[in-house]
């Protein structure tokens, strides 16, 4: 029974710290500015979000943002870009919590041209 308790409490402070970037993400510029399309190529559209019903409570507000916007990054990525214009951003919280337990970041990926 020990056991499943410390498991238990292992996987619930795992999950309450931010998703991390991937090597190179970092350098992926959030912009709330469409970049100029003459300078860049259209690639995609991706979603970040963290938090859930399980972890959200238990994950700082900032946590939260941060793990989005890092998901974020590692999809466009994924994808070649290196700028993601952001198109929207909503937290959620749930019946009976006192906070936010989610957060979700949605944005186009662009390319710029060489």
């Amino acid at each position: 029974m020990k056991k499943c308790i410390l498991l238990i409490f292992v996987i619930l402070a795992c999950s309450c710290s931010s998703i991390p970037t991937l090597p190179g993400a970092e350098r992926i510029e959030i912009v709330n500015e469409l970049p100029d399309k003459s300078r860049c190529v259209f690639l995609g559209e991706v979603v970040g979000s963290q938090g859930n019903w399980a972890t959200g409570a238990w994950t700082s507000n900032e946590d939260l943002i941060i793990g989005a916007r890092n998901e974020l990054r590692n999809k466009a990525l994924a994808l070649g870009g290196d700028i993601v214009h952001l198109q929207s951003s909503d937290s959620a919280g749930a019946w009976g919590s006192s906070g936010t337990i989610n957060t979700t970041i949605v944005g186009k990926v662009y390319k710029y041209l060489k």
